[in-house]
């Protein structure tokens, strides 16, 4: 496909292959996660490959471990290569955590202190797995629960990433709104403080709020709070591709797609503005 990403797209999930398989559905692309088709045959791949014959595609992963100080795991790189070569994605992405140290693999996305010789560790891991690759990397800044001691903010950490690695961003809304809560920055200006020329798409998704903190569970729908957050992102810098994500409480595919038409309405209103400016 030779294609660029733009547009509206959705999170494929296997309780809504059937209605992809049934009809056109109003999305522009849909995002993978990459993981869950790394197996040598069986259904997940026997629906990944009727269904991207309709809809372009991104490969989002979650287990790349970028900013572990364990050595990467070209094998699982290599899966991921070989995933590419079927899926011919718009876009490979994960996330901008540590997800296991010492060979041991803790199911979560811990954060990264935000600290110069930080930088440069990511930074040079990316390098390599770009290389590996043969593409640029898209990055997800990750949603977070403790701070370590550090001289950076989020954002400047990010973007020095950015610059020095020359990988690119996926900017999840939903996740910035989760960290400023848990401790206390205004997410306004993080937005006027990333580079939003490198971001190569964004993503919507919903949390669980518990009052004194917020947790990125994926499991809900769209909050007023973020809505309002992309609005904002979206009338300074003009239209960016974007999806919705859901990984729990999965409900009926309509009730998803109306979230998404409600994320068009929002881009095209808050684009013009941009636009107008």
């Amino acid at each position: 496909m030779n294609q660029s990403l733009k547009g509206f797209g959705l999170g494929l999930r296997p309780e809504h292959y059937a209605d992809f398989l049934a009809r056109k559905q109003p999305v522009d692309w849909l995002e993978i996660i990459s993981d869950n088709y790394l197996v040598p045959g069986g259904k997940p791949l026997y629906y990944l490959e009727q269904i991207r014959r309709d809809y372009p595609m991104v490969m989002h992963g979650v287990a790349m471990n970028i900013g572990s100080t364990d050595p990467l795991d070209f094998n699982y790189l290599a899966e991921i290569k070989t995933l590419a070569k079927l899926v011919e994605p718009l876009a490979i992405s994960d996330h901008l955590c540590w997800t296991g140290v010492d060979g041991k693999y803790l199911h979560d996305l811990l954060p990264i202190p935000y600290t110069e010789e930080a930088i440069k560790h990511v930074a040079g891991r990316i390098r390599q797995v770009q290389d590996f690759l043969g593409r640029r990397l898209v990055i997800e800044n990750a949603s977070t629960y403790l701070e370590a001691q550090a001289n950076l903010q989020e954002w400047e950490f990010i973007s020095a990433i950015l610059s020095e690695a020359g990988c690119d961003l996926l900017l999840d809304i939903n996740n910035i709104y989760v960290s400023s809560r848990n401790h206390g920055f205004d997410p306004l200006r993080y937005l006027h403080n990333i580079p939003h020329q490198r971001i190569a798409y964004i993503h919507l998704a919903g949390h669980t709020d518990y009052g004194d903190h917020c947790i990125d569970t994926h499991d809900q729908a769209i909050c007023t709070e973020v809505w309002s957050l992309y609005a904002q992102a979206i009338s300074q810098w003009g239209a960016i591709p974007t999806m919705i994500e859901r990984d729990a409480n999965i409900p009926a595919l309509p009730e998803l797609l109306a979230e998404l038409d409600h994320a068009r309405q929002t881009g095209a209103t808050h684009e013009s503005a941009c636009m107008a400016a």
